[in-house]
């Protein structure tokens, strides 16, 4: 397999984003973060044994824990660094758990950095006991979206042609489509936009390389990217996506993914031929009601 992404590349930058500590660069993991404990909260379940899987910070199993659906997370990480107490360490792309072993899975912020998707969710569908659930986020096509355009723009306008600078994301559509895939039962994806402004380019840049989420591509330039690029890029990204007030718009589009391990104990939909009224029928019931 051709892989999108460099995977040693991602490790060494999310290490030295840790180092650097920037508190304020943890703002999305924060808010998924919090948003994790709501959606959590609506699950009627408690969950025995839990993991969070390649989630950088303990923010996914401070959310877990303190919502009080399970006492004991494990968290899998890819370096010890990103560990602040007991844990395991894998590859990232590796799940290292015994099948059937886990009844909650948590995944934050990182799938989009997964080379493969598919074989991860299969993964943590097989870790997962029957009528485990799967609750995931990643970022989503759209995401960086006014960043990667001014960008393009700038490099075609300077040079001859452009490299990619912006990874690539998912469609929330296809990752639906994903959880299917990987045999999960009852698979929903749903879409959340979080919209940052800043006051330039440069501090949305700023901001990622503190987080460790500036472009790991394998096909990326060698080239180190020219000052008049940046300064290029910056004009045009006020002027296509900037406030009345001068601040620019920074979209940052979440993708929240659950599925269940099957059990027969869960909803299932009815057989092909099974219904007691044909949908003409329905339909005429309903007009002369």
């Amino acid at each position: 397999m051709e892989l999108l992404f460099d995977s040693e590349l991602a490790l060494l930058r999310k290490k030295r984003a840790l180092k650097q500590g920037d508190p304020g660069a943890r703002f999305l993991m924060n808010r998924v973060a919090d948003d994790l404990e709501e959606r959590l909260s609506t699950v009627d379940r408690q969950f025995d044994q839990a993991a969070a899987v390649f989630c950088l910070t303990n923010d996914a199993a401070r959310a877990m824990l303190s919502g009080g659906k399970t006492k004991i997370v494990t968290r899998i990480e890819a370096d010890p660094a990103f560990l602040d107490g007991d844990g395991r360490i894998a590859n990232a792309e590796t799940l290292p758990m015994e099948p059937a072993s886990l009844d909650l899975i948590v995944s934050l912020l990182n799938l989009h950095e997964v080379n493969d998707v598919p074989g991860m969710l299969a993964q943590i569908r097989r870790a997962l006991k029957p009528d485990g659930l799967f609750l995931g986020a990643m970022a989503g096509a759209g995401t960086l979206q006014e960043l990667r355009e001014v960008l393009l723009a700038a490099e075609t306008e300077l040079s001859a042609g452009a490299a990619p600078r912006v990874s690539p994301f998912a469609d929330v559509r296809d990752v639906g489509g994903l959880l299917q895939r990987a045999g999960f039962a009852l698979p929903v994806a749903d879409l959340e936009t979080v919209t940052v402004r800043y006051a330039t380019m440069f501090d949305l840049m700023r901001d990622l390389r503190s987080m460790g989420a500036t472009s790991i591509l394998t096909a990326r330039s060698r080239k180190p990217a020219t000052r008049a690029l940046f300064m290029r890029a910056a004009q045009l990204y006020a002027e296509r996506f900037s406030d009345p007030d001068g601040r620019i718009r920074a979209s940052f589009n979440i993708v929240w993914m659950s599925g269940w391990a099957p059990h027969e104990s869960q909803q299932k939909p009815l057989a092909p031929g099974s219904a007691k009224m044909s949908l003409k029928d329905a339909l005429e019931n309903s007009q002369k009601k």
